[in-house]
């Protein structure tokens, strides 16, 4: 029985770490595909090869947020015996704040060295530093959720501790079902449920959002009793289903030549709609068959933080280098160029937080 559930808990760990891996690397790749639109107040797509090639590695790439999600609740619910709210929140909130806070400082302010905006600019980048990320700092949107997401475990780790499989299948249908909501906003009505200028809390507000990915990560560690083999069917059979759909509603709102809001795209860029659930379903069923990481897989796994934190630093100086100023033309053919420009961000990032983590107190600066 020992045996057994050390197997178990490696089994985990290695699912953990692929996933920090391959989500940390697609999230690069994804906005790599950024760097294809011309985005002056809009987006706007220059060619067919362009368009079909962002739609293609974005919509692969759109399941790295709610992975990242996943596989930071497949191993915190329900909490550990003896383990209080204020220990829990001490622990996770010790590990990602003190390097979140250190890198909005550093894209509020060191930009202002190489003369990318001024100091006085700077100075109110600080200031706003309480209430939001910097402009220039777009990614680091996702820590919010995060937070919010390590806020609530302690208050629903008591629930999924005693719930059932049905209990939690009821909630993932509501879930599943709210996933809809982007696309109703769009093209039914923009407030829905209860939504008025006063109310932004509609009727399914607490069962959507991340906390369903939170849901459907316990659910499938604890009551999914899949063979390998049919979790590899069904995982591949989502992951693609998905992956298609997501990639088709890019290309669809992009139309060369013709520059679009960015909100027009966004219904095809949202992390809980159905094609994204559906596609994040599958890829973590295929990850969950991974039955070892080898050495490699885990020391980049360890510094995966620090790499999603710094690396739109690297990201805009290799993508304006390998496009070379021109999105139709790039030194490399998009379909090259796209991947490129993501894997070398994610090598530079790699060693510099590789060399910044043997410094004493590193944890600090990159988690």
């Amino acid at each position: 029985m020992e045996n057994k559930q050390q197997k178990t808990f490696e089994n985990r760990i290695a699912l953990a770490d692929y996933i920090r891996v391959m989500a940390c690397l697609t999230v690069m790749v994804a906005h790599a595909c950024g760097k294809f639109f011309n985005v002056g107040g809009g987006i706007l797509i220059a060619n067919e090869s362009n368009r079909f090639w962002v739609s293609v590695y974005d919509g692969c790439c759109h399941v790295s947020v709610p992975l990242f999600m996943m596989v930071s609740a497949f191993l915190l619910v329900p909490l550990k015996p003896g383990v209080t709210m204020s220990q829990f929140y001490r622990r996770r909130f010790l590990r990602i704040l003190p390097p979140f806070i250190f890198f909005l400082l550093l894209y509020a302010v060191l930009p202002a060295t190489w003369g990318a905006f001024t100091w006085s600019k700077a100075v109110s980048r600080l200031l706003m530093l309480p209430f939001n990320f910097p402009s220039g700092a777009y990614h680091l949107w996702f820590m919010y959720p995060l937070i919010g997401i390590y806020l609530i475990i302690p208050v629903v780790s008591p629930w999924l501790e005693k719930a059932s499989a049905k209990d939690e299948l009821m909630f993932l249908g509501l879930f599943a079902f709210s996933t809809l909501t982007p696309w109703l906003h769009r093209y039914v009505s923009p407030e829905l449920w209860g939504e008025c200028y006063w109310n932004q809390f509609s009727a399914l507000y607490y069962c959507s959002g991340y906390l369903g990915y939170l849901v459907l990560a316990h659910y499938i560690r604890v009551h999914l009793k899949w063979s390998q083999q049919k979790r590899l069917f069904i995982g591949m059979f989502c992951f693609v289903l998905g992956t298609l759909f997501t990639a088709w509603c890019v290309w669809y709102k992009t139309v060369p030549g013709i520059q679009i809001e960015k909100s027009v795209l966004r219904w095809s860029s949202d992390f809980c709609t159905p094609d994204v659930l559906l596609a994040t379903f599958g890829a973590f069923l295929l990850f969950t068959c991974i039955q070892k990481a080898p050495s490699w897989i885990t020391s980049l796994a360890k510094l995966s933080f620090g790499m999603y934190l710094m690396h739109v630093f690297f990201l805009r100086s290799i993508a304006e280098w390998i496009i070379g100023g021109d999105v139709a033309h790039p030194l490399l053919p998009v379909w090259l160029a796209i991947p490129v420009i993501g894997l070398l961000t994610f090598l530079c990032c790699a060693v510099v937080t590789k060399l910044i983590s043997l410094i004493p107190g590193s944890k600090y600066l990159i988690g």
